[in-house]
């Protein structure tokens, strides 16, 4: 087929959950041979071990384009990447930009596209915590407002969209991205066993990711963190985000979090071996919103450590509990995760990752060949 005659999807990626949900989508795509699917990475998460190792475990080919935008603050990171996206789209001119999630990447990149008449998907649209001062709430509604068609991830999605008076003709319900992801890899996931390279059993330790400024950018909430670590009774591992290491050490908490024997900090795991280290958890203690998904798929018991949640169905039907930084909440649960009263995930959770990536591209390509005829 000539080039010419391609349509061309651009997806755009910037920070780690970005990649696996773009990973079932890059593989759907791949099946279209009038498709020509372009990879564009900001270079928000520039660390290998925060970025170029999910290409690598996720067949993912390189990036089309890199823009290296790299670290700094909200508005100097969304300014360098509309710049330097501008100029990929007016050479490669896309038919359409995918955006996934709700980081400056997403935002800089939809408002770059439409400002250029380009229209734009947004995958995992409709989240809302309802919490104004985490900046990925603003960055989900704006471009919610900005996108041509949104993909939803579970039911609440629809309600939050009809509330605001998005035009629903726009709106797809498809399922959680990240679940379909994780499905495709399981088989790989399973055979890591990587408690084992830490010297542990399974369901014999638990699984720390803390990274959000609420609980990482002030020394007490950071320092209520660590109450809560202190007080779990079996091994934790915990990934450190380069973030969090930051600011361990800016406030002075490292030496603290160092003296509690049971606390083991690691780097950041890759994405296979990091699921795997979840699935053989007891428990989970996270601020992450992918974790949420992810650990109710594995029917792992997940404190989440915020006061508010995107995601209410993993609250609702799976494994997810909020605890905010209350220490005595967390002893409560573990009472019951203890002695194996602790919830289960219900059969919802088994089916929300089923073909959303076919689901998704089949509505995209539909709409392109209507925006031709």
């Amino acid at each position: 087929m000539d080039e010419s005659e391609h349509r061309k999807i651009m997806s755009v990626v910037g920070a780690r959950p970005n990649f696996m949900k773009i990973a079932a989508l890059d593989r759907e795509l791949r099946k279209y041979d009038r498709i020509r699917h372009v990879i564009v990475h900001t270079g928000q998460h520039y660390d290998k071990a925060l970025s170029q190792v999910f290409f690598d475990q996720l067949g993912l080919a390189e990036p089309d384009r890199h823009l290296g935008v790299g670290s700094g603050s909200h508005g100097e990171m969304t300014g360098k990447i509309m710049i330097e996206f501008e100029k990929v789209c007016q050479e490669i001119k896309p038919d359409i930009v995918v955006v996934v999630g709700d980081v400056n990447s997403t935002i800089a990149a939809s408002l770059t596209a439409r400002k250029l008449f380009i229209p734009v998907a947004h995958v995992e649209a409709g989240l809302r915590s309802f919490d104004e001062t985490m900046p990925e709430e603003l960055n989900r509604r704006l471009t919610d407002c900005l996108s041509n068609l949104l993909f939803v991830s579970e039911p609440a999605g629809l309600e939050n969209l009809l509330r605001e008076g998005i035009e629903m003709s726009r709106v797809h319900l498809v399922g959680d991205i990240m679940l379909e992801t994780l499905q495709l890899f399981l088989g790989e996931i399973r055979i890591k066993k990587t408690w084992k390279n830490y010297g542990l059993e399974k369901a014999s330790y638990a699984l720390a990711t803390i990274h959000r400024p609420s609980n990482v950018d002030d020394p007490k909430a950071l320092n209520e963190i660590i109450d809560i670590l202190e007080i779990v009774p079996v091994p934790i591992i915990f990934p450190v985000h380069p973030r969090t290491l930051s600011r361990l050490r800016e406030f002075s908490s490292m030496e603290r979090i160092q003296n509690l024997a049971h606390v083991r900090l690691v780097p950041p795991e890759p994405y296979l071996e990091f699921l795997s280290l979840m699935e053989g958890a007891v428990m989970v203690l996270s601020d992450s919103g992918s974790v949420q998904s992810e650990a109710s798929f594995f029917d792992v018991p997940c404190l989440i450590c915020r006061e508010n949640t995107e995601r209410p169905l993993y609250l609702e039907q799976g494994t997810c509990e909020l605890v905010g930084r209350d220490k005595e909440a967390v002893k409560r649960l573990w009472a019951d995760i203890e002695k194996g009263g602790y919830r289960k995930s219900t059969e919802v959770i088994k089916d929300v990752g089923f073909e959303v990536a076919h689901k998704t591209v089949q509505i995209m390509v539909n709409y392109l060949d209507e925006s031709y005829v």
